[in-house]
């Protein structure tokens, strides 16, 4: 990277602010003086130095679920714009029509307190979360270690914790109002966390680049809320 005019450290600004702020390899090349395949460059060659950086930060989801903690789950998307090039097949996988939008689906997983703990391979956003969890592998991961984990009702066929469904020509008794409202109290820290996550709004706003770079992407967005 030594013909760059640009130092080292530029570079890895550069990229953060990308990932930060979602901002087009135009406008970035127009604010540091360089041509947008330049900017575009320096982006691609330094996040899997980044990622090198960062490769032994934090813990992965195996671990998370086998260490007797008990664990927070829920799902989130990534926009991703419309991509007719990609073809009609991927269009139609990948369009959420509870969301309106073309995206891509996440589960995320965090402590009792909010702390992130990991992010999973991305899958099309017309999954339903319940599908994504199979779909990740997540399902048998938290099966497999007899896991603790409580999420939204959307999980309740995993197992998991949920709040309690209101049964038909019933009312909720006084405990059960009370335990959704714990259950709903705990859960809040998980949507801290994708909140959190999501500060990099190159995940909230549209990603713009390349689909199947997107895996990667996501990884070290996870790595650099865990380690920074």
């Amino acid at each position: 990277m030594s013909r760059h005019r640009l130092p080292v450290k530029e570079h890895v600004i550069l990229t953060l602010e990308r990932l930060r702020n979602n901002l087009t390899q135009m406008f970035l090349a127009d604010l540091l003086d360089m041509s947008p395949s330049t900017s575009s460059r320096i982006y691609r060659r330094m996040l899997p130095i980044i990622n090198e950086a960062l490769l032994w930060t934090g813990i992965p989801i195996e671990q998370a679920a086998s260490d007797g903690r008990a664990i927070l789950i829920d799902g989130t998307y990534a926009p991703t714009g419309n991509r007719p090039a990609q073809g009609q097949d991927v269009t139609k996988a990948t369009y959420s029509g509870q969301r309106r939008c073309q995206c891509v689906s996440i589960q995320v997983a965090s402590t009792l307190t909010g702390h992130l703990l990991a992010t999973s391979t991305p899958i099309p956003g017309a999954r339903h979360d319940s599908a994504a969890l199979d779909l990740t592998g997540w399902s048998q991961i938290l099966a497999e270690n007899h896991t603790p984990w409580i999420a939204d009702t959307a999980y309740i066929v995993h197992g998991a914790r949920t709040p309690l469904t209101k049964k038909k020509g019933q009312e909720r008794t006084d405990n059960e109002k009370h335990d959704n409202t714990e259950i709903s109290r705990i859960r809040t820290h998980v949507e801290h966390a994708i909140g959190h996550l999501k500060q990099w709004k190159i995940l909230a706003t549209g990603y713009r680049g390349r689909l199947p770079d997107i895996v990667a992407v996501i990884t070290r967005l996870e790595l650099y809320r865990l380690g920074w």
